[in-house]
């Protein structure tokens, strides 16, 4: 479908994104660094562009880790649950989530004209652009859980993504490793 491949090329571009605001912020840092203790200078712009540039990988980070189901979470409970108890959970964990993005919303709204008059000392920069960053967070994240809600409600969810919580690598190690265990018993 047409629509999954442009969610699929955005979220990629998005990444790309996130790995520029990355290495502008290690080589801004480390630069940074270098003048200072090696040539007891420094670049003024870097320090201050470095705090905003990690803002937007954070909350930009949150979205794209909300669509890979990323966040942590504990899933004792709801992997014992029946599917219906798993779509209840999943309902009243989504909802909050949603109250919680409009919430994040309306705080971003009523800050917009202090942050849209305030400039940032150094750079010069409107602190809108550093702090709207709320907007395109609650926004994405809040649409991710609209769709995983519509895919809900439309039957279309899998039993796997009832439980929000993917196993850690930890985890997945450790039971490779007793698969692989196993196998060599029964060989034996």
């Amino acid at each position: 479908m047409w629509c999954t491949r442009f969610v699929d090329g955005f979220f990629k571009v998005v990444e790309g994104f996130l790995a520029l605001c990355l290495l502008s912020m290690v080589v801004m840092v480390f630069g940074n660094v270098v003048l200072r203790y090696g040539f007891n200078s420094g670049i003024t712009i870097s320090e201050e562009m470095s705090r905003f540039v990690f803002m937007w990988l954070t909350f930009i980070g949150a979205v794209v880790a909300m669509r890979e189901g990323s966040h942590l979470g504990v899933d004792t409970l709801v992997t014992r649950l029946s599917r219906t108890g798993k779509k209840i959970c999943l309902v009243i964990s989504e909802v909050l989530m949603l109250l919680c993005c409009g919430v994040f919303f309306w705080g971003t709204w009523l800050q917009h004209e202090i942050n849209a008059t305030n400039i940032a000392p150094v750079t010069g920069l409107n602190m809108i652009w550093v702090y709207g960053i709320g907007y395109a967070t609650s926004l994405g994240i809040g649409a991710l859980i609209l769709h995983k809600l519509w895919r809900l409600a439309t039957g279309k969810i899998t039993d796997e993504e009832l439980v929000q919580v993917k196993e850690s690598e930890e985890e997945a190690i450790v039971l490779a490793a007793e698969a692989g265990a196993l196998k060599n018993q029964e060989g034996k």
